[in-house]
């Protein structure tokens, strides 16, 4: 604790560092500055209406990009600046080069073309060193606007037909105008735009607002700010903006993405230390008979990292602190059996266990490999979704009510309004990020006797570090690295159209050789629905096609479970050759005699998913191949593809994901419990975010709590913008 508070302590003879120049202020010069009034960050929270320029039409279209009120506006960075030099006279342009001239208009005329939709404004503008021809395309409004005598600052390239224009300004002198210059001179910001609201709308209204970042809450605590000599938010903020240099901006950019990440930590921090006051949970004691006969019985050998989480997990459950512990690790590493583990141990201390899916498919898989790895022993095991059928409904729902120890896997609907537990102990979360913030509270809500349950959460996505201190940064973590024994690595290649003949006959030798093989159909889109059709429709296909000698059946997650249970069945006692599926093989499926995989349009796909779904071969004594068809025109694209058949670690791969398609998109849409970043940019920012992290923690040590008064307006602020579980739950 000592070291964490001293990391936080001013140095001695620490400055103030302004953007205004590069040394520190002296006290003489701090003293002498002029007074700020207190902020109000209610002004703040005007819509963007009130804005010059921001109509009703424009202001609605601005919040489709987020940009609500003029806080999000000042908090609406730019994501690059183009560096534009002063203006040039006429007389000194060159053909071919980009220049910014300031003339003024002589006259102009609208010429029509024979392109129906192609419109060309011309004008005739001088300076003092000349006179050229500025050429508009499709801008023929602008005639009445460019009048002789109107002043001009004009973006664009000199060519042999003239000076055409980029973009241009209008000298105006209208009260609360931009300043001259604001579009076409100097460090000009980029901000992100969309068709409906342009980049040069967003800037003008920056501009306007700039007076208002004196109201931002100064969230970072006093003595840190000094300490790491960080200017303050009203200034970062305006120099974000419209910076003296880009090197000024990088260096706004990054103390605002150190404040942003320190309050996320400070959110996540929070977050766990909530869960532990909030109440306690129940203490199961130490492994038991039933426990210790299990393990033993099991047919093969518990890896290192499991035999390390199970004894993490014994540990954590014989408490009375709720366990909240995010078991990660790829398809094949054995999680579910390490999860069967900590549920069985909430039976046999009398308790009730629940395993909660984000989909029915899901929910009934692992409902069939917990059967599988508990079969043996004397455990009530029932599954309740909204296909459970009303009679099994009504009996599972007594049984749990009456607080009967039992296992129980579902969807959504064990957090439904009903559903009481009479003895809930564990809850085990499968991929939590799929989950929300009151889902998972009304399923804490259904422990008894004002205890929570201690709760595991389990994904199939290898964490790389970024996202494990971001998306699950309010849990611990255990990572299951090893594969069991007997797993062969499976070689993978990715294959053009060309050569999809020769594939195919690859995948029939295999085939007369008795071994099976899945077909996954193409991502269409979010529909489970229309995917189902891509699965029956390619089944079809291909049993009219290549595979007209072999027996296929489509699997896909819009049948009835009875369906999906036949055909997995049927598969895994090889009265089935070949499964044409979508990504719902992705887990629960183990045939050791399945040995090639062909996955079509795999460019569609995440690096963590193809290897997933990469995982469902080569868990038997045969040699297995995964073969990708896949568009790689795109550079992202060919990137990842080369990846999968190079690599196959997982958590190496969930690394290269991460940096090619960023922290947003690797566990999927940012509905999904991500945090949406505006000036952090992950995983570039990894070492800030560890720096954020540490001094996060520093000031916890320091103050005992995050919610100590002297931290105010840091919780509060980070509560703001990462939301506030304890209103969440209270809603829940």
């Amino acid at each position: 604790m000592e070291a964490a508070a001293k990391a936080d302590a001013p140095r001695p003879g620490a400055g103030v560092r302004s953007f205004s120049r590069r040394e520190a202020l002296t006290p003489d010069e701090l003293l002498g500055a002029p007074l700020r009034t207190l902020p109000r960050p209610s002004r703040l929270a005007r819509p963007l209406s009130s804005l010059r320029g921001a109509g009703p039409k424009l202001a609605a279209a601005a919040t489709e990009i987020g940009l609500d009120d003029l806080g999000d506006l000042l908090r609406h960075l730019p994501r690059g600046y183009r560096d534009q030099a002063a203006p040039v006279g006429l007389g000194e342009l060159r053909l071919g080069e980009q220049a910014t001239v300031l003339v003024e208009v002589r006259s102009v005329q609208k010429r029509p073309t024979r392109r129906r939709r192609l419109t060309i404004l011309e004008a005739e503008v001088a300076d003092a060193t000349g006179v050229t021809k500025a050429i508009w395309f499709n801008r023929a409004w602008l005639a009445e606007r460019l009048r002789p005598g109107t002043r001009l600052l004009a973006r664009g390239k000199l060519e042999r037909r003239g000076f055409t224009v980029a973009e241009h300004e209008l000298l105006e002198t209208k009260a609360g105008s931009a300043p001259p210059g604001l579009h076409t001179v100097g460090i000009v910001p980029l901000h992100p735009a969309s068709e409906r609201v342009r980049a040069q709308r967003i800037r003008e209204w920056a501009w306007q607002a700039l007076p208002l970042a004196c109201d931002a809450v100064e969230a970072l605590p006093s003595r840190l700010r000094s300490s790491l000599r960080l200017a303050a938010v009203a200034d970062a903020l305006v120099t974000a903006h419209f910076p003296r240099d880009e090197e000024q901006a990088a260096e706004a950019r990054r103390r605002l993405a150190f404040e942003e990440l320190l309050l996320y930590q400070a959110a996540l921090i929070s977050r766990r230390q909530g869960r532990r006051e909030r109440g306690s949970a129940p203490a199961l004691g130490g492994r038991g008979e039933l426990a210790e006969r299990w393990l033993s019985s099991l047919p093969f050998e518990l890896t290192a990292d499991q035999a390390a989480a199970v004894d993490q997990i014994d540990r954590e459950l014989a408490a009375g602190v709720p366990m909240q512990r995010l078991l990660m690790g790829e398809v094949g590493s054995g999680k579910t059996a390490v999860a069967a583990y900590a549920m069985l141990r909430a039976f046999e201390a009398g308790r009730q266990a629940a395993l909660m899916a984000p989909t029915e498919t899901l929910a009934e898989q692992h409902l069939r490999t917990l059967q599988t790895l508990l079969g043996r022993e004397p455990v009530a095991l029932a599954l309740l979704s909204s296909a459970t059928p009303a009679a099994e409904r009504k009996r599972t729902l007594a049984r749990l009510g009456e607080g009967a120890p039992a296992l129980v896997v579902g969807t959504h609907a064990l957090i439904e309004q009903g559903v009481d537990f009479g003895s809930l102990a564990l809850a085990v979360v499968d991929e939590q990020h799929r989950f929300g913030v009151r889902q998972r509270a009304a399923l804490d809500a259904k422990g008894p006797d004002g205890c929570v349950p201690h709760v595991l959460h389990m994904t199939a996505t290898p964490i790389p570090r970024t996202l494990s201190l971001t998306a699950y940064g309010d849990l611990e973590t255990t990572a299951l690295r090893e594969l069991p024994r007997g797993r062969r690595p499976v070689r993978t290649w990715v294959v053009g159209e060309e050569k999809r003949d020769g594939a195919y006959e690859f995948l029939r030798a295999h085939l007369r050789e008795g071994r099976q093989a899945y077909v996954v159909c193409p991502l269409v889109s979010e529909s489970e629905e229309l995917e189902a059709r891509a699965a029956v429709a390619e089944s079809e296909r291909l049993a009219a096609g290549e595979l007209t000698d072999f027996r296929l059946e489509a699997l896909h997650g819009q049948m009835p479970f009875a369906r999906k249970a036949e055909l997995m069945q049927r598969f895994a006692t090889g009265e089935l050759d070949v499964l044409v599926a979508t990504s719902v093989i992705e887990v629960g499926i183990d045939v050791p005699n399945a040995t090639v995989m062909v996955i079509e349009s795999a460019e569609r796909y995440g690096l963590s998913q193809l290897h997933q779904l990469r995982g469902r071969v080569g868990r038997g004594e045969h040699a297995s191949h995964c073969i990708l068809f896949g568009d790689s025109r795109s550079e992202t694209a060919r990137a990842r593809l080369e990846a999968i058949a190079t690599e196959a670690d997982g958590f190496k791969l969930a690394e290269i994901d991460l940096a090619l398609r960023g922290e947003g998109e690797v566990l999927g849409t940012r509905q999904h419990g991500l945090p949406s970043f505006g000036a952090a940019e992950l995983p570039h920012d990894l070492p800030l975010l560890l720096e954020a992290r540490r001094h996060a923690l520093g000031l916890l040590a320091r103050h005992g709590t995050l919610d100590h008064p002297a931290l105010g307006p840091l919780m509060d602020e980070a509560r703001r913008r990462f939301g506030d579980e304890r209103a969440e739950r209270l809603a829940a």
